[in-house]
């Protein structure tokens, strides 16, 4: 028996299109399954007397950390503004004193068929291979931390156009769990006109009428 040739095209376009549709539904679960195992090492974490920033009241009330559930809607591979010659800024802390960092670059995003822009900081040591972004958004107060949060950003290599800005990983500073820390306020150019639903909710009793992903 001969089979019809359209018919084995037909047949292999199908097979391609459903290792596709299958690579990506598992590479889906794959990165949700990364960053709960991350959150649940987090919450874990804090239960500790050692690097934790809860205090020992605090620690023996403690359930867990709340978090939106991972959005890869908010994962964005942002256009990168690297600075030729780095500036230094001093950010101020919520204590009254200022913290002095590089001004490394800007990332340019899409959210919602609108543009938004953050700055991205290195410590001014330059040491970190990370750079950092604090920034606040109109959950604030709300269902997240009202003081704004912040991302820790891979450093890109030199000549990289883009990078990878994920909200999934945004997270509070150590201010909003005990107000014995100093934390770096997000600076007016970092400040987003619009809801960020990712990432870590705030610490305190509103958070627990928020969608929870633990």
């Amino acid at each position: 028996m001969r089979l019809n040739p359209k018919l084995l095209i037909g047949l292999g376009l199908l097979l391609v299109i459903g290792y596709f549709l299958s690579d990506l539904v598992f590479n889906d679960d794959q990165y949700a399954a990364r960053l709960r195992k991350a959150r649940r090492e987090k919450t874990d974490s804090f239960r500790r007397v050692q690097g934790s920033p809860l205090s020992e009241t605090q620690r023996n009330a403690f359930d867990s950390l709340r978090y939106y559930a991972p959005d890869k809607a908010y994962r964005f591979e942002a256009q990168l503004e690297a600075v030729s010659q780095p500036d230094t800024v001093e950010i101020p802390l919520n204590t009254g004193k200022a913290d002095k960092y590089l001004r490394w670059g800007r990332a340019t995003f899409i959210l919602n068929k609108q543009e938004y822009k953050l700055t991205l900081f290195q410590k001014a040591d330059g040491k970190d291979s990370t750079l950092f972004v604090p920034f606040t958004d109109r959950t604030n107060g709300f269902v997240t931390y009202g003081g704004g949060r912040y991302l820790d950003v891979v450093k890109p290599a030199t000549g990289d156009t883009e990078v990878v800005l994920d909200f999934n990983e945004a997270y509070n500073p150590f201010c909003a769990y005990n107000d014995g820390f100093a934390c770096p306020v997000p600076p007016q150019d970092n400040r987003l006109a619009v809801e960020i639903k990712a990432g870590e909710q705030a610490f305190h009793d509103h958070a627990e009428h928020a969608g929870k992903d633990h």
